[in-house]
């Protein structure tokens, strides 16, 4: 448009500020991450448009499938929070013609009509992954291959830890880094503090809760206290998703990357596969409370009213994964019919 009536002005300008605000900051958008570890999963545009019709936020997959890709042209009121393969890192990290290719093949054709707000250098390789040592130099050829490239966008460029880079996570004031984490967080969070991109992070109170079930509650993992479970210091802590990612946080402090915010790029709770820890209505209240939780922009006791985005994990149930809990943290069957009910479509 190239004329606009004053009075107009200020209602565009509020709704070009909020799309870039959604690419570069925290505003407790929720997601589904997207695998396609299934033999039997409906084609992508009609996933794509089963996103849609339920109102999800983001769509986050794991590596640049070109259908998928196709699927969302067009779709710019879905986020997409885009991978690489881990395998690729290295090449990216030695060689910026490597990353030039990648974007130039998986970016370049799509970033006009498909909504990027993140690439994800890798997925959990940090810390154990030979490749580890590689994330940082690999994010900024990844960046500067976008720059070469002329995508005039906010996408920004990062990657996804699990919550196994902690030595420490209780309480969450003691949160640190372990010592093959730390190395490679420190020019992880060098690069993002500088680019303004949030480190991802993959945290389930699933897991810790099913592992040692005597020492934290149901209710506690579930969202369900009524009353402080945990007091570190002044922080009172109802939910065992806020403390763990206050850990982070507090880990993110002893390294001098306090100025690094923090979005999930995983979480959930399976339907079944480990009884008596998982169950249906166990997966839709974890899920439900979650979303309700990053929606009221609530933030944790450590970082109160500091909005992020949230994706869980994940969208539908892969039977090409491990059986047990692998196969079953989906939110739909293949058939496209719901697992539990949790969004409007």
């Amino acid at each position: 448009m190239d004329f606009f009536r004053p009075a107009s002005a200020a209602l565009l300008l509020l709704f070009i500020f909020s799309d870039q605000a959604l690419l570069i900051s925290g505003l407790g958008a929720v997601g589904v991450n997207y695998g396609l570890n299934g033999d039997n999963l409906p084609v992508p545009s009609e996933v794509v448009g089963l996103y849609g019709r339920c109102g999800i936020d983001i769509l986050r997959v794991y590596e640049p499938n070109h259908s998928v890709l196709d699927a969302l042209k067009g779709r710019r009121n879905l986020v997409v929070w885009l991978g690489t393969r881990n395998e690729d890192i290295q090449g990216f990290a030695a060689d910026q013609l490597a990353a030039n290719s990648w974007v130039n093949a998986n970016v370049v054709p799509y970033y006009k009509s498909v909504n990027i707000a993140y690439i994800t250098v890798g997925n959990e390789v940090v810390p154990d992954d030979a490749a580890a040592p590689f994330v940082a130099n690999a994010i900024k050829n990844i960046m500067q291959a976008l720059v070469i490239a002329g995508v005039k966008s906010d996408i920004k460029v990062t990657t996804v830890v699990p919550m196994s880079v902690l030595a420490v996570s209780y309480p969450p004031s003691a949160g640190a880094f372990s010592a093959t984490a730390i190395g490679p967080l420190k020019d992880i969070t060098q690069v993002l503090g500088t680019s303004g991109a949030p480190l991802l992070l993959n945290a389930y109170p699933y897991f810790a809760y099913a592992s040692n079930p005597q020492q934290i509650s149901l209710d506690y993992a579930l969202f369900k206290s009524t009353a402080p479970v945990v007091v570190d210091g002044n922080l009172k802590y109802f939910n065992l998703f806020d403390a763990m990612v206050d850990s982070f946080y507090s880990a993110l402090e002893k390294i001098g990357a306090e100025g690094v915010r923090i979005d999930i790029s995983e979480t959930g709770w399976p339907s079944k596969g480990n009884d008596p820890f998982t169950s249906v209505d166990n997966a839709a209240t974890y899920n439900k409370k979650f979303v309700e939780h990053v929606r009221s922009g609530a933030g944790t006791p450590k970082r109160p009213n500091v909005k992020y985005d949230g994706v869980l994990f994940e969208m539908f149930n892969e039977d090409l994964k491990t059986a047990g809990v692998e196969q079953n943290f989906g939110m739909f069957y293949p058939n496209m019919h719901s697992v539990y009910p949790l969004w409007n479509c």
